[in-house]
Parts: structure tokens; C-alpha cells; sequence
């Protein structure tokens, strides 16, 4: 007994010590579970599982083992990390420890050099890099196997992306289990997570090493104590948009206001602007720079509050955050946790709460994008692959998927062993692939479930039995789950109710504007020659658009809801209405072109033709313009279904409208009413014949943009 305390004491102290160190107080000691995970990885060399709440401490876990290591002589620590906001903390968090951390990531190409000569130099203990980073073939093939070879510690960290079951499923960390496979016999291996249910557990451990019973998992109450939940039903977006103008200054402190898309996120974040509250939208669209620079300002309570999309979550690391929001439901419990997760870490009071909306569901569907391949699409793809490396691009060519998809696919796929990334491109490995229908389905049916979980979630009786805190815990199979004592259903509501009578005429006003920009195409797909379109390069000046307009976007939260509802599967063809034809007027109006169109021009439906006349002639009575009728549909008509990608489109339109029949003006410009634009080569297509028949410009409007 004493030959193996003594160790464990020692380790406790220096590791002591260290986590004193990395944060800044001396009378720091450690959560239940943080050393006895640091003594598994660096006493013991075992793989780790650990399951914590956000503000646990995992971090200081990986870094204090990190530095042990290194102190025993192990080479660097490899941590995959897979958000850019995330290893920026991360490093600034290691270097107050001591621990000398650099990133690999696809915004600081221009230190790649000097990265790779420290740690040849043997001057770095943790290098950050992206589960996509370790398929870049150069990174793969010239400076992994040397980093594998000397590594003293792996980490993945966010570990639920590995799992099919998690939230945040990625494809790419499923390369993690064959760098795990390749590591040297000792090297230990520590997972993290703060949202994982028991299956994403057993998924995430069998991934570490074939049998979860070789990994220790550690696995803590999920609760914290600091949060106060609550929902909050509005009737419509409006009275949300009108609550928040009303009471986002009462809130406590810098927060985090959740939006289920980007346009939602842009527009509330423009509202409040308007109204006076320091606040700004952070989404997918901005850029690198910007997104640092917000992060820091709300650490700094520059702002009352980041307007984000779920590209603000994972990483992020703001203890004394006052209050989570969310416009709208994420579409599982587990992910709601997640990013409620960021409040309260570091204070005694946080406010959580939801204002769902009755649009989740159809945004939720809308945005039903998965990492579950389609069958056929796979196999035509691994038709298209052969020894020679093809790019993506010109895959897109030969496969009818939009760029995101096809990426998302090839990953899949280079997961599964049937596609490999190499220089140049994609090859074919020509290992058999088999579509595994049965696993797709399952997922499938768990991803439901979590929508309906979400939406129980929503509706919980008042009473302790209906406690939030305890209901998300349970959502992630939490056995130490109790009612919280805190909730709105706990406690009583803590939010109020009220709506100002002026955030109310504002929030109207603002959900009313109308009018989003249409950018012309100017160049054509690469490879269209391999589908018999004779085009390539930039398209001639004198067949382009000019600059368009459309009423909104689909995922708007004004105008969308009912373009949503005119464009949803099923839906039954019918004339606008007076209001719809009245905000399309409000467009044109606000338009400024620099001349103004003589005639109108439609572009042919097949399924909203009584909707695209409607318009047609509603804007030819409101502006006295002719309406000169549709385009003629030759050569079959266009073909093609929505959601192919732009080479495919382009095919599918190509040559099939006709001007015949119309009076084009000669020398004047033309407006081109289309239903719904998405990929932009139908009315790119169609413009290009109408300039051609005379037309000195065509200015393309369109009741919906995708997107």
C-alpha cells in the first residue's frame, strides 16, 4: 500500500501546485474528480472519459496532466478542439499556467512555419488542432505521424462531436478513433464533454478503446446551482421581438441572445441597435476578426448582449455571464443545455430563458441538414472516384449536391474507408461501401425524439415536478437529478410579462421591413461542359441581371412565416394576398435603380403559377407597367428539383426559356418576377434571353430568397 501512495501524494502535490498556478489562487484545491482523472492519465497512462458540467474544471484537468507529463518527459500534448473561439481561450488559459500551447487552424496559416519549428524544437507542450486539420492531407501525411509518435497526451475535447447519438455530431471525429488506434502502447487518452447522455457515453467510450469497460469515466452532477430557468410562450414573433425591447435592460449584466437562424440574429440585432441597447449579431457570416473582437468586448461587458446563431456555443468562456436567451427552441434538449451552459459559471445568479416560437418546428425541419448520407448520392459519388484525384468542385460537375452537402458526404464516406483526401482532390480507395440503413434510421428516429423532448420540455406543468433543471438533467441521463427549487415552475415565474405599448408599434415596424438585395450571377459553374452547356468563365456583360430584390428570406421572422407557409411542401397554389402584393409594392418603392423598368416579365411556375401571376399583375396595376406575360418553357421546360448544386441547376435551365412571344422592349430595361429564388440560375437564364431579345437591362425581384 505505502509503494503506491507515495506517488499518488507526490503527483497530488506537484499537480497541486500547477492548478494553483493556472488559476490564480493559492488556496485553490481541486473538484470532486479532477485529480483523480489526472492521476489515471499521467500515474497510470489510462484513456478517460469526463463527463462534467461547463465551469467544471476540464481544461485545468488536460493542462495540470500536460505539464506532469512533460515534467516525466513525455513529449507534447495533442488536443483536438473544434471551435477557433475555444483555442483562443484555451491558449490565453494555458499560458497563465506555464504551458506553452500554439494552434494549427485555418486562421493562422501565416504562423504555420514557426508552429511546426518549435515543436520540432521541442518548445511546445500543447498543440491545438482542428478535427478537420488531421484529414489536411500535407498536415495527415507529413507532420502527424512524427507528432503520434512523440506525443505525450491526446485530447479530445467537445467529445460528443465523435458520437452519431451527440447533438453536434462531426464527421471528422470519427478519424479520431484511428489516431487513437495509432498511438504508441502508454500513451493515455483523455475525452471531454459537458453534454453527453448515457449513449453518447458508451459511443464516446467504445471509441477510445474498443471496450468501454478499459475507460475510466468520470462522471459528475450535471446542475448548477447558479441557474434560473424559465419559458416564456409568446403569440408571435412580434410580442418575443417587443418583450425583449421591453426588458433587455433589466436582464443582469452581458448575455447571449440565441436565434435559430442567421437572418433572425441579424434583424433582432438590428432592432435592438436601433432602439438605443449596444448589441450585435454573430453568426456564420462574420467574419474571423469580427467574431474575435465581439467575443472579447462582451467579456468585457462592452455590449449588453451578442444576438448569435449556434456558431456562438462550444468554447466560449465567459464566467460571469448574466443571462442566456433563447428566440426560439434548439431542437433538443441536450443542445439547449449546452448553451445555456455558458451563463452562471462564475456567479451566484443567472438568468435562463426561452421564448419559443410557433415557426421551431418548420425551422427545425428546414434546416434538417445530416450527416446521414443519402444512398444513392453516396454511390454516385464513389462512381465519380477513381485513383486520379478529382476537387470537389469538379465533382459538382459530375454529382448533383450543393458544395455543403457534397463535403459533408465525402467526409462521411472518407470515414467509412470508401473516398480518401489527397492532394488535389478525391480518390477512390475502392473498399466496398454498404449503406447502413438500419443505423441511419435509428438515428434518425432519436433525432425526432429530441424534438419532441424539446417541445415537452416546453410545456412542463408548474409544481416541482415539472422543474426545468431537473428535466434537462434527466434529458442527459443525470442520476443525481432533483427538482432545482429555483425554475420558473419551482419558484413561481421570476420573469416578467409585460409588453411597452412603443416596443410593440417598434417591434411591428420592424418585422414589416421588407426588401432583401439579389445579387447577379457574373461567373458560370466550372465543368458545365461535361453536361452540355457550352459556357464557361465569366458571363458576358452584356447577358448579366442587374442587381434584384426579393420581399424576404424565408427564414426572415417577418415576411418569412408566411412565404414559408406559401412555399411549404404541399401547399396549395393560390393568388397573394392584398398584404403580401401591398409589401412587394413597398420593394419596388424602395428600390432606387438607376432606370426605371418599362414592362414586366414572369418567369414560367410549375408549382405557383397562380401565385407568380398574382404578383406579376398586382406590381403592373400598382407601377402602370404592361405585364407582357410569361416566358415561353422550351425545349421541355426547366428541370431539376431545389437544392442541387449550381452546375446541375444551371443544366436544368439551360436554353428552356423562350422570348417568342412577347413584345420585349428594345433599348429599355425589363422586371423579371420569379417565385422563389435559390441557386439564382433561373433567373440568370432567364434574364440572359430577354437581353438578348433587346433588353438593355433586366431587374430580377422574387417574393422569397433561400437562406
Amino acid at each position: 500500500m505505502t509503494d503506491t501512495a507515495a506517488p499518488l501524494t507526490n503527483t497530488r502535490e506537484s499537480a497541486l501546485t500547477v492548478l494553483r498556478t493556472l488559476v490564480g489562487r493559492d488556496d485553490a484545491d481541486f473538484h470532486d474528480g479532477q485529480f483523480e482523472a489526472i492521476a489515471a492519465l499521467v500515474d497510470d497512462r489510462r484513456r478517460a472519459l469526463v463527463v462534467q458540467r461547463t465551469g467544471w474544471g476540464k481544461s485545468a484537468v488536460y493542462f495540470v496532466a500536460t505539464l506532469l507529463l512533460r515534467q516525466r518527459g513525455s513529449g507534447p500534448t495533442i488536443l483536438v478542439s473544434p471551435l477557433l473561439a475555444l483555442m483562443r481561450d484555451q491558449v490565453a488559459a494555458a499560458a497563465r499556467a506555464g504551458v506553452r500551447a500554439v494552434s494549427i487552424n485555418s486562421s493562422n496559416a501565416h504562423e504555420w512555419a514557426e508552429v511546426l519549428q518549435k515543436l520540432r524544437d521541442d518548445e511546445v507542450d500543447v498543440l491545438l488542432v482542428s478535427p478537420e486539420r488531421l484529414n489536411n492531407p500535407s498536415f495527415r501525411d507529413e507532420q502527424l505521424p512524427a507528432l503520434v509518435s512523440r506525443a505525450g497526451l491526446l485530447v479530445v475535447d467537445e467529445a460528443h462531436c465523435i458520437s452519431d447519438w451527440g447533438h453536434d455530431f462531426r464527421p471528422d471525429y470519427r478519424r479520431l478513433r484511428d489516431l487513437i488506434a495509432e498511438l504508441p502502447d502508454g500513451i493515455p487518452v483523455l475525452a471531454t464533454t459537458a453534454t453527453a447522455n448515457s449513449r453518447v457515453v458508451a459511443d464516446v467510450a467504445e471509441q477510445l478503446s474498443g471496450h468501454t469497460s478499459d475507460v475510466l469515466t468520470i462522471r459528475g452532477p450535471l446542475a448548477r446551482a447558479s441557474l434560473r430557468l424559465g419559458v416564456l410562450r409568446l403569440p408571435t414573433a412580434q410580442a418575443r421581438l417587443a418583450w425583449l425591447l421591453s426588458h433587455l435592460a433589466e436582464l443582469p449584466g452581458s448575455g447571449i441572445i440565441y436565434a435559430l437562424t442567421v437572418s433572425a440574429a441579424e434583424d433582432t440585432a438590428r432592432l435592438l441597435r436601433d432602439a438605443g441597447h449596444e448589441v450585435h449579431a454573430y453568426t456564420g457570416r462574420t467574419d474571423t476578426a469580427e467574431r474575435e473582437q465581439l467575443e472579447g468586448r462582451l467579456k468585457a461587458n462592452d455590449l449588453k448582449a451578442l444576438v448569435a446563431t449556434s456558431a456562438l456555443g462550444m468554447g466560449f468562456d465567459k464566467p460571469d455571464l448574466g443571462f442566456v436567451l433563447h428566440l426560439g427552441a434548439p431542437s433538443s434538449p441536450v443542445a439547449y443545455y449546452q448553451q445555456v451552459g455558458r451563463a452562471g459559471r462564475a456567479t451566484d445568479n443567472a438568468d435562463v430563458l426561452l421564448l419559443p416560437g410557433s415557426e421551431d418546428e418548420a425551422i427545425w425541419n428546414y434546416f434538417a441538414t445530416s450527416s446521414m448520407p443519402n444512398k444513392h448520392k453516396a454511390l454516385a459519388v464513389i462512381a465519380e472516384l477513381d485513383s486520379t484525384p478529382l476537387s470537389t468542385p469538379a465533382l459538382e460537375a459530375r454529382v448533383d449536391l450543393k458544395r455543403t452537402p457534397l463535403e459533408l458526404l465525402l467526409k462521411v464516406l472518407d470515414v467509412d474507408g470508401a473516398v480518401r483526401k489527397v492532394q488535389g482532390g478525391w480518390v477512390s480507395t475502392g473498399e466496398p461501401w454498404v449503406y447502413d440503413a438500419e443505423r441511419y434510421e435509428r438515428i434518425a428516429a432519436a433525432r425526432e425524439a429530441e424534438q419532441q423532448s424539446m417541445l415537452d420540455y416546453e410545456t412542463l406543468p408548474a409544481g416541482t415536478e415539472g422543474c426545468r433543471m431537473e428535466f434537462l438533467q434527466r434529458a442527459l441521463d443525470d442520476a443525481t437529478a432533483v427538482p432545482c427549487g429555483r425554475c420558473d415552475n419551482c419558484a413561481g415565474v421570476w420573469y416578467p410579462t409585460g409588453i411597452q405599448t412603443d416596443a410593440t408599434a417598434a417591434a411591428a415596424q420592424s418585422l414589416e421591413r421588407v426588401g432583401v438585395a439579389v445579387e447577379p450571377r457574373a461567373q458560370w459553374p466550372n465543368g458545365m461542359a461535361n453536361l452540355g452547356v457550352p459556357v464557361k468563365g465569366n458571363i458576358a456583360v452584356g447577358e448579366r441581371l442587374e442587381s434584384g430584390r426579393a420581399l424576404a428570406r424565408l427564414t426572415d421572422l417577418g415576411w418569412g412565416g408566411a412565404l414559408r407557409d406559401a412555399f411549404a411542401p404541399g401547399a396549395v397554389d393560390a393568388p397573394a394576398s392584398p398584404a403580401m402584393i401591398a409589401a412587394c409594392v413597398r420593394v419596388l418603392a424602395g428600390w432606387g435603380w438607376d432606370e426605371r423598368p418599362v414592362a414586366i416579365v414572369s418567369v414560367p411556375s410549375r408549382r405557383h403559377p397562380l401565385l407568380v401571376d398574382s404578383v406579376a399583375r398586382g406590381l403592373s396595376a400598382a407601377g402602370r407597367l404592361p405585364y407582357l406575360g410569361e416566358l415561353s418553357a422550351q425545349n421541355g421546360g426547366p428541370s431539376g428539383e431545389a437544392g442541387g448544386n449550381s452546375a446541375y441547376r444551371l443544366a436544368g435551365v439551360w436554353d428552356r426559356f423562350g422570348t417568342a412571344s412577347l413584345d420585349v422592349p428594345v433599348g429599355q430595361p425589363v422586371l423579371l418576377v420569379d417565385d422563389l429564388v435559390d441557386s439564382r440560375w433561373t433567373i440568370t437564364v432567364a434574364g440572359r434571353a430577354l437581353r438578348q431579345a433587346g433588353a438593355s437591362a433586366v431587374l430580377p425581384f422574387a417574393l422569397a430568397l433561400r437562406g
